[in-house]
């Protein structure tokens, strides 16, 4: 089955077609980026761009950055407040004109490299942590979802754990990569400490660069990147809505 993927970030809009029986990108991703925060309406622009770049009238998956219940999108930590509470389903069905399911990007992330990435074939306790303007995360136990598993907004000195630890944080804070290895190291050991997971995985567009912290995370559980790096969130987001037609 083809679908499009769209993964909303905190700084850009990506999307391509996805073959779900193999989780294979059909054509080269196209990115948006949103330097500025946008209204809903905004990003359903962005959205609709994405859509018409690929010709697309087909179904779509669409990975928001917050907690998902159903259709609404229930928190917007680094995306516009006014998110909150509405339908995210209607309204980029409307822009689009095509039919849309919505799903946490962790998760979505989460379920690409489940299915065809890092964590398949995994038993046990998988964690997948996303970095990028935030911290993501998805739980899964013998293959399935836990959803809106939010740990990247776990106290760290009363303030959310991606304030320290999320890969615009380093960049923010001016840390080099050992720093910032070393911090979020025992922040993914307190995480291991709730969880115990057997399987870690990174993901986000700094796990192309995993070389250069891994070894400064030192976790219990076995540590790889997503094997989809940041194309994670494409592919699940695609996965989820093949689930759902």
């Amino acid at each position: 089955m083809k679908v499009l993927g769209i993964d909303i970030g905190g700084s850009a809009v990506k999307g391509a077609p996805v073959n779900t029986k193999t989780g294979r990108l059909l054509a080269e991703r196209h990115r948006i980026e949103t330097p500025k925060q946008l209204t809903p309406a905004g990003m359903a622009k962005v959205v609709a761009e994405i859509v018409a770049h690929f010709k697309w009238h087909g179904p779509i998956g669409l990975g928001f950055p917050g907690v998902i219940h159903g259709d609404r999108i229930m928190t917007s930590a680094n995306l516009h407040p006014r998110f909150c509470g509405g339908s995210a389903i209607k309204l980029m069905s409307k822009a689009t004109g095509c039919r849309v399911a919505l799903v946490n990007d962790a998760d979505a992330a989460g379920l690409a490299e489940i299915r065809f990435g890092a964590g398949r074939g995994v038993a046990g306790t998988v964690l997948l942590i996303t970095l990028g303007t935030g911290v993501g995360s998805a739980l899964f136990q013998d293959g399935k979802l836990f959803q809106n598993t939010e740990l990247g907004h776990l106290p760290i000195r009363s303030k959310s754990a991606e304030r320290f630890v999320s890969s615009t944080a380093r960049k923010r804070r001016k840390l080099d990569w050992a720093e910032w290895g070393t911090e979020l190291g025992a922040y993914l050991h307190t995480l291991e400490t709730l969880l115990w997971p057997q399987l870690i995985i990174i993901g986000g567009g700094v796990s192309t660069k995993h070389r250069k912290f891994f070894k400064y995370l030192k976790p219990r559980a076995k540590l790889v990147p997503a094997k989809f790096f940041n194309e994670a969130g494409i592919v699940g987001a695609a996965l989820w809505a093949a689930e759902r037609q």
